[in-house]
């Protein structure tokens, strides 16, 4: 007689270790009950029913519990965490943007079973749209969502929200493997160019030198002609007018003389007097006269005369 211990074969142990079931998937929109459930699209865990958990204390699992998605009609799977234990039994609610990825529909099924993965060294991403530039410092506000999500899965996009506006970005790779846990990790992030992006084209910028031009004298007295400072009329306190109201006298042509330009300037030199030549000064006949003035050159007097006895 032979017996066989079914129960004992070590792949049937294993088996025992892992969830995995079916669940009927909604958008978070769908769950019933008072409270407002947005946290939920703005991460990347699920809700699943009560059932859920008490099955999966009685299996030896890893914590962090992470699960693999997989909708067998379409073969697209992704990873995700688990937020709550409070849906209906036999429904699990996902993000919106899950949902997209995985390309499901109200009521469609989902496979769910439990994995480990390992912990994320490195993650590239791509914005799906250029407006994703207009953040300010964009890496930080990735990090910031980031804290809600439990896992990466290459391939996926996601969806974060920021300033009331939501940004969609491709995981377009992880490291150490296409799907990675980011709980509790240190983990190098880097951007590729949005989707639509196009670099401003540099326009080469030509150095002219300046030339100087010879112009007419007769277009500076134009020019000078334009404004002419003091050349309106006065007004009196009493109100009587007295003289003859000046004109503008036109200027001369001749009168205007263009400046000559120093040749020997070097740039960091300042040279005030540059076109002209100090000229010996005429001297009038009372600086001729102070010129000739000597100090202390006049006669003395005193109080007292000489040779009169008090």
């Amino acid at each position: 007689m032979f017996s066989f211990n079914v129960f004992d074969h070590p792949m049937q142990r294993g088996l025992q270790n892992r969830f995995s079931t079916q669940y009927r998937c909604y958008s978070v929109s769908m769950l019933a009950g008072p409270n407002d459930r947005s946290d939920v699209e703005k991460g990347g865990k699920i809700i699943m029913p009560p059932s859920a958990l008490d099955q999966l204390s009685r299996l030896n699992i890893t914590y962090p519990m992470l699960f693999k998605l997989t909708n067998k009609n379409s073969d697209r799977m992704t990873h995700c965490g688990v937020l709550e234990f409070v849906a209906d039994e036999g429904i699990c609610y996902l993000p919106h943007w899950m949902m997209q990825n995985l390309l499901l529909e109200e009521g469609g099924l989902v496979q769910v079973e439990s994995v480990n993965l390992m912990v994320a060294t490195y993650s590239k991403f791509q914005p799906q749209s250029p407006d994703f530039l207009d953040i300010t410092n964009p890496k930080a506000v990735l990090e910031n969502a980031l804290r809600n999500f439990a896992c990466l899965t290459t391939g996926d996009v996601i969806a974060i929200n920021y300033n009331e506006k939501i940004y969609e970005l491709r995981v377009m790779e992880t490291k150490p493997d296409k799907a990675v846990s980011i709980i509790e990790c240190d983990m190098n992030v880097d951007f590729d160019a949005p989707l639509g992006y196009k670099e401003p084209e540099r326009r080469p910028q030509h150095h002219e030198e300046p030339v100087e031009e010879e112009g007419d004298p007769n277009s500076y007295a134009d020019m000078d002609l334009g404004f002419r400072a003091f050349t309106g009329s006065g007004n009196r306190l009493d109100g009587k007018k007295k003289g003859i109201e000046p004109s503008p006298i036109p200027i001369d042509p001749n009168d205007i003389k263009r400046g000559i330009p120093n040749y020997e300037y070097k740039v960091g030199k300042i040279t005030f007097i540059r076109n002209s030549r100090p000229q010996p000064k005429k001297l009038t006949d009372d600086e001729d006269a102070l010129s000739r003035f000597i100090a202390f050159s006049g006669e003395g007097k005193s109080l007292r005369k000489k040779g009169r006895k008090p």
